[in-house]
């Protein structure tokens, strides 16, 4: 078995790239089989180093690896070479037609009441009128010539599926700059490298009908390819999400605080009954199953996401996070704080509220109960119990209970309203820290 994720190096990746390269991952991994990292990077105006570089580091930051790394752009001579066998064939043909005449081509055929595709005229081109046009300075674009026939598949995910060939326009193959397109690249590249199974967007079933007749015309054996296509995502509310995919690149998700562990896990239950449950992938490989993923659009919720973020967050032991946290901070911290995280970059501000310099609100009416905390202060050193004995000798001086003994003081303390067990915050905070703080919301 072996599989490949093909990303092209335009842009950043996004989260439904992540997906497919998931579960080809996953897949590949939960049957022994090879991952193959293809950069189709043949479009040389729009390919960027920068980009190919940001894709293999979010990957592994996400957690995967590869077994082999293909950039498309160095494979140019073996696509010119497949092009060549067709041309011999007679299943690649010359076409001269402008985008413009195209364009008429399709409108006069849908005022006909018929389908706008293209009419095969090139064809009928002798290879003198081929020759003359090449002279007169005109350079062709290649097409494909499609089979008269249906395309069927059996398709891990979507069950059976067919594409009706004439129905299809023959695809472009090369540009007239001799450069070729993604169609037939990956067709070259999956049949040289010997790939079984092909995972990726529902949006590409077409291409897949279409693929699996290319296949055949440069000699493979179309039985000797598997594919699961994955519905599209949507978002929280059942729109495109495809059209927002750049405000959830694996870059921002990640400078957000986004775990990986939340992440992956995240993404590879997407569309299955299964409840997602935090991992990294090769925590995740034993229970994959790409047959369990729905028909149906699945919905992308950062909700849901932030659920798992906050359970990798809450259980994560101090070594796993020491390298992203202040510099100063210590497991004692770590350990007090974690539990009150959605993202990890939300632990700063208690490690100023621990270690530094706050300036904690003034507070209303609250002189005399705050004097009182401050005087009843206990003595140092402080520990887990220091908090109950301290809350405790003011409840019986001021008879305050619940809300009104404990706000008070955690806002003196933290300047927050919500946050850490106190218990466990207050021998960190220490005992000078603590006072001057009383002091400052108490207007003293």
């Amino acid at each position: 078995m072996k599989l490949r994720f093909a990303p092209s190096p335009t842009g950043l990746l996004h989260v439904g790239n992540a997906r497919v390269a998931l579960a080809n991952w996953l897949h590949a991994r939960r049957h022994g089989g090879a991952f193959v990292l293809r950069l189709d990077d043949t479009d040389l105006e729009r390919s960027k180093p920068e980009f190919a570089a940001a894709i293999e580091e979010d990957l592994r930051w996400l957690g995967l690896d590869w077994d082999e790394r293909v950039a498309q752009s160095d494979r140019l001579d073996r696509y010119a070479a497949a092009a060549e066998r067709l041309k011999a064939a007679g299943r690649l043909y010359p076409c001269f037609e402008t985008e413009e005449e195209l364009a008429y081509k399709r409108e006069r055929r849908r005022r006909e009441g018929k389908p706008p595709l293209y009419d095969r005229e090139a064809l009928r081109m002798t290879p003198e009128q081929v020759a003359r046009a090449i002279a007169n300075g005109k350079q062709p674009y290649w097409r494909f010539m499609l089979s008269p026939r249906t395309v069927g598949w059996r398709d891990l995910v979507l069950g059976e599926r067919s594409v009706k060939l004439s129905a299809i326009s023959d695809p472009v193959l090369v540009r007239a700059d001799g450069s070729p397109l993604y169609t037939f690249t990956s067709v070259v590249d999956d049949l040289e490298m010997a790939v079984t199974h092909v995972i990726r967007g529902e949006d590409h079933v077409t291409n897949t009908g279409i693929q699996l007749d290319l296949y055949a015309a440069l000699g493979g054996n179309p039985m000797h390819l598997t594919f699961a296509h994955l519905p599209l995502l949507t978002d929280e509310a059942g729109g495109a999400l495809s059209k927002r995919l750049g405000s959830i690149s694996l870059r921002h998700l990640r400078k957000d605080g986004i775990e990986p562990a939340a992440l992956a896990g995240y993404l590879a239950a997407l569309g299955t009954s299964a409840d997602p449950v935090p991992g990294l992938p090769r925590d995740l490989v034993a229970a994959y199953d790409i047959t369990r993923v729905s028909h149906a659009t699945a919905r992308f919720d950062t909700r849901q996401m932030l659920v798992l973020n906050r359970r990798v967050l809450h259980e994560a032991p101090f070594d796993a996070v020491r390298d992203r946290l202040p510099e100063g901070a210590d497991e004692a911290w770590w350990l007090a704080v974690r539990g009150n995280l959605d993202l990890l970059r939300e632990a700063r501000p208690w490690f100023d509220i621990v270690r530094g310099t706050i300036v904690p609100p003034l507070q209303e009416g609250e002189h005399d109960f705050l004097a009182a905390a401050l005087a009843a202060l206990p003595p140092g050193p402080w520990d887990g119990a220091t908090w109950s004995a301290w809350t405790g000798a003011l409840k019986e001086a001021t008879g305050r209970k619940g809300k009104a003994l404990f706000l008070p003081l955690r806002l003196a303390l933290t300047g927050e309203e919500h946050g850490p067990d106190l218990a466990t915050l207050l021998p960190l905070i220490g005992r000078d820290r603590a006072a001057f703080r009383l002091r400052i919301s108490a207007g003293a």
